[in-house]
């Protein structure tokens, strides 16, 4: 069944109908141009107008409720874009726009891949917002950006010209229980170390060795779950095979995204027939050592280790030092907030391997809202490159977006829920990227908030979006838009 379908009987009609559509458009990072398309044919069929800027980042225009002609413009910010993961073997694919969304009591999610409700659900709130006569307002400013899920380069790159409002509701929100006034910095490290490759010796046999099963998830949300890193797993796995019998690596290859915690790696490997018993034998050892330090978090690992063709290997120097740098590279938590009780304050996570034209690089993502414990993180990175006899690229991605307590439009959102709901909002500044911190330093003066449904899982399959939640944040919503135009 499509996903209108799925969701046809649910309220609000309007913010469903346009997920629905949502959930079929293919829309990866730097993917988006169908996405981008059906946001300014909507616009257009209901006499909205619209701008793009050169990123491709959209800006919708919205005219005020009748009487609310003076209210200051309220920019409703969402990103395009959604990380496409899938099982293995699944036969739907996000990058194709093939998502089998599934109702299951209070929660809608998708059959074997990523929902997209991170941040479809933004997307659809803005525009249901501007067409629902039951919502009264001030002038709006829908911003759609793109490619929020690689590095946040949409918000980077985004044209200040095309925003006039400076009161900013970021719709990115995984919680409708709480409202974000916070998140971390974030600093990308890419370490290349040098795999000279050529044929293997006369003889050898070529095998593949894939760790798959791993749960995954998002490499700042999820961090402090204790989940597996795939590429580090495998690369334990073949450090402890390794020591039993010495082999060439070809490749090492693992991870999709930036933002997510790998869930599968591989890699091809050249060894003596003699030595293929022990490196079996070794390899299983450890992943029954993994299993059991994993057991609360990710019980479907398995490795597969198969016959491949053959292919020019570095020796066994060059592939003990680059086992040796990826065990030696930082991923997980590195210190618990000590203002914020309960909350990561710094992590980084190993999320891509890629190995091309005899390089195999080791992508990093770390995180804080300590930037010199964020700059300590990343002198540890470097100082593994330098001990392998590896490049390092630094890339500083966006700053801290730094709490203002005092902001009136926290005051006002702070109100609103508590007149709805009965109850003080919590206040959150979490551990990931949004992209507000961006954003901030583009539009001088702008006040920001954060708020959204509960969304659980995002960026691994099995990402689910609470029906109920999603109907208190849209209140919300419109209920704070009536109250900001008063």
């Amino acid at each position: 069944m499509s996903a209108s379908g799925v969701l046809g009987g649910l309220e609000p009609t309007l913010i469903w109908e346009r997920f629905s559509e949502l959930a079929r458009i293919p829309r990866p990072p730097k993917e988006e141009e169908k996405a981008r398309e059906h946001v300014l044919a909507w616009a257009a069929e209901r006499g909205f107008p619209s701008e793009v800027d050169d990123a491709g980042n959209v800006v919708v225009r919205v005219p005020s409720s009748h009487g609310r002609e003076h209210a200051p413009t309220v920019v409703l910010q969402a990103h395009l874009d959604m990380v496409c993961e899938r099982d293995p073997g699944s036969p739907y694919d996000p990058r194709e726009g093939r998502i089998n969304v599934v109702l299951d009591g209070d929660w809608v999610l998708a059959e074997g891949t990523t929902l997209g409700a991170d941040n479809g659900i933004g997307v659809a709130a803005a525009m249901a917002v501007a067409e629902d006569a039951e919502i009264v307002h001030g002038p709006l400013e829908l911003l759609f950006t793109v490619s929020e899920e690689q590095g946040l380069d949409g918000a980077k790159a985004l044209d200040p010209e095309l925003v006039s409002g400076r009161l900013l509701l970021n719709l990115d929100g995984t919680s409708d229980n709480a409202l974000t006034i916070g998140c971390a910095g974030s600093t990308h490290t890419f370490v290349r170390v040098p795999l000279p490759l050529q044929a293997p010796p006369a003889g050898h046999v070529t095998l593949e060795i894939a760790l798959s099963g791993a749960h995954g998830g998002h490499s700042g949300g999820d961090i402090a779950r204790g989940r597996v890193n795939a590429i580090k797993a495998l690369c334990r796995v073949l450090s402890r095979a390794f020591a039993q019998a010495p082999f060439g690596l070809a490749r090492l290859d693992g991870g999709v995204s930036r933002n997510a915690i790998p869930r599968e790696s591989r890699a091809v490997v050249a060894l003596a027939p003699e030595a293929e018993p022990a490196v079996r034998e070794a390899a299983e050892r450890e992943l029954a050592a993994i299993r059991e330090q994993y057991a609360s978090s990710d019980d479907g690992l398995s490795l597969s280790i198969d016959a491949s063709e053959p292919q020019d290997v570095a020796d066994e120097v060059a592939t003990s030092r680059a086992l040796d740098l990826a065990a030696t590279i930082p991923s997980g938590v590195v210190a618990m907030s000590a203002d914020v009780p309960g909350k990561v304050e710094t992590s980084t996570s190993m999320n891509v391997a890629t190995t091309k034209a005899g390089v195999l690089t080791l992508a990093s993502m770390t995180r804080s809202s300590n930037a010199p414990a964020l700059d300590d993180v990343v002198i540890t990175i470097e100082a593994a490159a330098r001990l392998a006899g590896a490049d390092v690229e630094i890339v500083r991605s966006y700053p801290p977006w730094r709490p203002d307590l005092d902001s009136e439009l926290l005051g006002a959102a702070r109100a609103t829920f508590t007149r709805l709901f009965g109850t003080e909002p919590g206040l959150e500044i979490v551990h990931g990227g949004l992209e507000c911190a961006v954003i901030g330093d583009k539009l001088p003066g702008v006040r920001m908030i954060s708020l959204g449904p509960e969304i659980v899982g995002p960026h691994a399959p099995g990402e689910r979006l609470s029906v109920s939640g999603t109907q208190r944040f849209y209140r919300l919503l419109g209920a704070l838009l009536d109250d900001l135009s008063r």
